[in-house]
């Protein structure tokens, strides 16, 4: 059984939902935002499935749960939260002109979730499937963290619908990431009278810097990324603090506990100085075995799809670290996540909204043998 060729599925439905998604702009921690955020996903879910999508509340907003009833065998995993601030979709309204779909969010990840409910749509039964839209995920997903692996244990294999990689693979891999924060306390003096009783945090914030980035393995894939520094207040007063905001991506476990364990014996260069290290890699790894029976499944049904492991991290992370079968990627294809670029290739989305749908009669099959 393959997919090519279906063309069941209305390409004017999906660029309406689309359309209805991106207008309401949902920049992560607005809580406000997201509420109305999560209302409208909720909406064009029932719209197109029946039945009630619940809004569970957390401290980061709402995140969105939908069940098809019966023993649950599928998860669907999204987010609705997206990185840009109120006020983008002014500058950056929705479009769709030459085959591409733009606007904020469009890739990252709302062509995705509008093609998982299309697809699903597309069941006669849909029983055994639940879907999952976190409000959270761009700003690490500590509210959903714990419940996405709860439905991930309940459903026993997840679908993430995070943008394609590149050319539209599937991603059946990520690193492991996460951000660490160092803080350096020093001591304030006059920088012209007397340089020598302060305590430069600045200085010291140099040399950890160094000493952080010194700390990659780009050849067994770690990377150790200064990308934010802060200090000082006036300039001729001898800076009392610093900070090194750092990213952090791993591939392995091994690696995980090694640049964890280095973060936390960081010492000061001068006298005096005092450090504090704040952060982790609250991503882990997911490795490529977690996906290989469900793109095993996605190759029968989409020949010629490909695989790739990818440098960024989703909540499929979290559910192929438990060990619960996890393939990434399914989103839409397109590119610039993050970016003022971003867009969809619309003539991409039913081809990917049939392979949801035979995802999960695959899968749904797969369990019933067992």
């Amino acid at each position: 059984m393959t997919i090519r060729g279906a063309v069941d599925v209305s390409v004017d439905a999906m660029i309406e939902d689309l359309r209805t998604l991106v207008e309401v702009e949902s920049p992560s921690r607005d809580l406000a935002a997201l509420t109305e955020s999560a209302k409208t996903v909720a909406a064009v879910i029932e719209r197109r499935l029946g039945g009630r999508a619940a809004l569970l509340a957390s401290d980061a907003g709402p995140h969105v749960h939908w069940s098809a009833g019966g023993d649950p065998r599928v998860l669907i995993l999204g987010h609705h939260d997206t990185v840009f601030p109120l006020g983008t979709l002014g500058r950056r309204p929705f479009k769709v002109e030459n085959g591409h779909a733009t606007g904020p969010g469009v890739f990252d990840m709302l062509g995705g979730l509008v093609q998982a409910v299309h697809g699903l749509a597309a069941l006669d039964d849909r029983s055994g499937v639940e879907i999952l839209v976190t409000a959270d995920e761009e700003v690490g997903s500590g509210s959903s963290r714990a419940l996405i692996e709860e439905r991930a244990r309940a459903c026993g294999a997840v679908l993430v619908f995070e943008g394609a990689a590149d050319g539209g693979a599937l991603k059946t891999g990520r690193k492991g990431c996460g951000p660490f924060e160092v803080s350096v306390t020093g001591r304030a003096s006059h920088a012209g009278l007397e340089p020598e009783a302060g305590i430069n945090a600045l200085v010291e914030a140099a040399h950890q810097v160094l000493d952080i980035a010194a700390l990659g393995r780009p050849g067994i894939g770690t990377t150790v990324t200064p990308t934010v520094a802060s200090a000082g207040t006036l300039d001729n007063v001898v800076p009392a603090q610093a900070t090194v905001v750092v990213d952090v991506r791993v591939e392995s476990p091994e690696e995980k506990e090694r640049v964890e364990s280095a973060f936390a014996a960081l010492t000061p260069h001068l006298e005096g100085a005092e450090i504090t290290v704040r952060g982790s890699v609250g991503r882990p790894p997911m490795p490529e075995s977690a996906a290989a029976g469900l793109f095993a499944m996605a190759q029968r049904l989409l020949p010629g799809v490909e695989a790739k492991a990818v440098g960024g991290g989703s909540d499929g992370n979290f559910t192929a670290a438990i060990g619960v079968p996890t393939l990434d990627g399914l989103g839409a294809v397109g590119g610039g996540a993050h970016a003022d670029h971003e867009y969809v290739v619309v003539d991409a989305m039913p081809e990917r909204a049939h392979l949801v749908t035979g995802l999960v009669r695959a899968i749904r099959d797969a369990a019933a043998q067992r």
